[in-house]
């Protein structure tokens, strides 16, 4: 039997009023909409190669931080959390979550800018969002009744709106997903909550990679530093690492729990009673005070400063790029040697199209495998 759901707030995207499927198919039993995309999505290949797509740090670092999967979970978490203070649908939350970077190709936003620069000589770019909803509606083949996962429309839409607004005039490809409105509110809460779990997670993967101190953080990051201060005087003989922990701690619950009360007043203050109230209104409705967005912005720019322009990162990064660029080219001018489904495409589609798809899906191991193999010298 189907479970009794529980009761949404106005704003929320009820599951019963989805607008479906492209390819209809009958209810599950006991499972709604949502959650049967959050399945869907779970047991994709894109979820799965997540694993092996690097974050911040590469496997050279250690096994022991975050990868594109892992910052996935704990975006899901956040998301969850948000979702079920507001009274929105957490199902769809979680399932917007879990597929939110299922089209960041290898090695993280070092692999996106290259593979951006290289499309933009073809006066193409590469989005990681668009790709995204390319995967989910060609590139994943596991039913034999439709290409793709066939998702709901809120959860395709949410794909690429969950980050940004497009131009509906620049994108005529998208008018189906309303890109003169906002997204519901659950699509809204995916970007803040991402940036609470990358932020954090940087700065303690940093942490324990030696490559940012506990004192420089405190100095730098002053949401952080009033936190440890507080842990200094709780706990004055723990070690370092666990004040570093307790304070990255209270400041991740202070970020999340500003997101739920400044996203809660902002409803109220627009006076929300259904969904159709947050599409139609002018600004997005999810994200913080600007006293905490003044705060989050001191953190991301500690990050950018100290952490991803830190040599270490640097020199590798130089590394990823060359080897991106040199096997972007050599498929361009060989395309033979791109797998069959991909040299297919080619008569359909611009090379430098099938070429960008082809490596944007790869892990970060496939990567270096296949450039290995065309390439080595």
């Amino acid at each position: 039997m189907r479970r009794n759901p529980i009761p949404l707030a106005r704003y929320a995207m009820p599951v019963e009023n989805t607008l479906g499927r492209r390819y209809p198919e009958l209810p599950h039993p006991y499972r709604n909409e949502y959650e049967r995309d959050r399945d869907r999505i779970i047991h994709s290949r894109a979820f799965r190669r997540l694993e092996n797509k690097t974050q911040v740090f590469t496997r050279r670092f250690s096994d022991h931080f975050r990868n594109r999967l892992t910052h996935t979970l704990e975006v899901a978490q956040i998301s969850r959390t948000v979702a079920k203070a507001l009274g929105l649908n957490a199902d769809l939350a979680e399932a917007l979550a879990l597929v939110h970077d299922a089209g960041h190709p290898p090695f993280g936003h070092t692999g996106e800018a290259a593979l951006n620069r290289l499309m933009r000589r073809y006066g193409d770019r590469f989005d990681h969002n668009l790709h995204a909803l390319r995967i989910v509606e060609r590139f994943e083949q596991k039913y034999a009744a439709f290409p793709g996962l066939n998702l709901t429309f809120e959860v395709r839409e949410g794909i690429i709106k969950h980050s940004r607004d497009y131009d509906p005039e620049a994108h005529p490809e998208l008018a189906e997903y309303r890109l003169g409105e906002r997204p519901p509110v659950e699509a809204q809460l995916i970007d803040p909550a991402d940036e609470i779990a990358y932020n954090c997670a940087d700065l303690d993967d940093g942490y324990e990679a030696k490559l940012l101190t506990f004192a420089q953080i405190r100095q730098g990051v002053p949401i952080f530093g009033r936190q440890a201060l507080k842990e200094d005087r709780k706990y004055p003989q723990a070690p370092e690492k666990l004040k570093f922990n307790e304070a990255l701690r209270r400041m991740m619950d202070q970020l999340v729990t500003g997101l739920i009360g400044h996203t809660r007043q902002g409803l109220s203050k627009m006076g929300a009673r259904s969904v159709e109230d947050v599409r139609r209104a002018k600004t997005r409705v999810a994200g913080w005070s600007a006293p905490l967005r003044s705060e989050n912005r001191r953190l991301k720019e500690f990050l950018h400063q100290n952490l991803y322009s830190h040599r270490e990162l640097v020199r590798e990064r130089r590394q990823i790029l060359r080897l991106i660029n040199e096997l972007f080219n050599h498929f361009l001018e060989r395309p033979r040697n791109l797998p069959p489904f991909y040299f297919e495409q080619t008569h359909r589609e611009p090379a430098h199209r099938v070429v960008c798809d082809y490596i944007a899906g790869m892990t970060d191991h496939y990567l270096i495998e296949q450039h290995a193999r065309f390439l080595r010298r």
